[in-house]
């Protein structure tokens, strides 16, 4: 699913954030990045939706070199991929409902598809019911549950989250991970999640650990 070969990347300040680095990540792994902040984490992921580039090296995901991706097609790239934030980044101003679609709303799907797919992830995540609510009616858990249907509701093939749970308390943390780990099980797609919580490590398939980029 995921392959790096020979990736380095060396920002303008002198720092490599990547530092020739090759793995692969095969379809359907639920896995961890682990390591301190600065270690190379975070841009691991910003480089698999083209946020950043590398300096050198090859970045595959199904089979297709993203490095050599013409500037026109990184929009269908990101609609492959779900991205789920620590922050939530939600819009306030609109819905529970209205923040889930608007993704489909962007790709126009058709209002049958946007109906059948909010119904199937509210379901999922378990805020059927609370579709008319705003994010500051929510708790901080039910927050990030929206976040997520939000980033499972165009079918992505690959989840990246960024600290999913660092907002939260451990016990809420450990609901959303499984909420996860079962949305991956369930239609097979692959999870990259960054974390700093050792306690929930058990749960990843594998841990991927950072150092200086290595």
């Amino acid at each position: 699913m995921i392959e790096f070969v020979n990736v380095v990347k060396k920002y303008d300040h002198g720092v490599c954030a990547m530092d020739n680095v090759n793995l692969r990540i095969e379809k359907g792994e639920f896995v961890f990045l682990v390591g301190p902040s600065g270690s190379g984490k975070s841009t691991f992921l910003k480089l698999m939706i083209k946020e950043e580039e590398p300096s050198s090296g090859k970045i595959l995901i199904d089979g297709k070199d993203i490095t050599r991706l013409k500037k026109k097609d990184i929009p269908y790239l990101r609609r492959k991929i779900g991205f789920v934030f620590q922050d939530f980044r939600l819009l306030y101003d609109r819905t529970v409902a209205e923040n889930i679609t608007f993704a489909l709303r962007i790709v126009e799907a058709s209002e049958k598809e946007i109906k059948t797919q909010l119904r199937t992830v509210l379901q999922m995540v378990g805020l059927t019911g609370k579709e008319n609510y705003y994010p500051n009616q929510l708790s901080g858990g039910e927050q990030q549950r929206v976040a997520i249907a939000r980033a499972i509701a165009k079918n992505p093939k690959l989840l990246l989250c960024d600290e999913p749970t660092g907002a939260l308390d451990y016990n809420t943390g450990k609901q959303i991970l499984q909420l996860l780990q079962d949305t991956c099980r369930k239609d097979n797609i692959t999870v990259l999640l960054i974390t700093h919580n050792s306690a929930l490590a058990p749960m990843a398939d594998r841990l991927i650990r950072f150092k200086s980029g290595k």
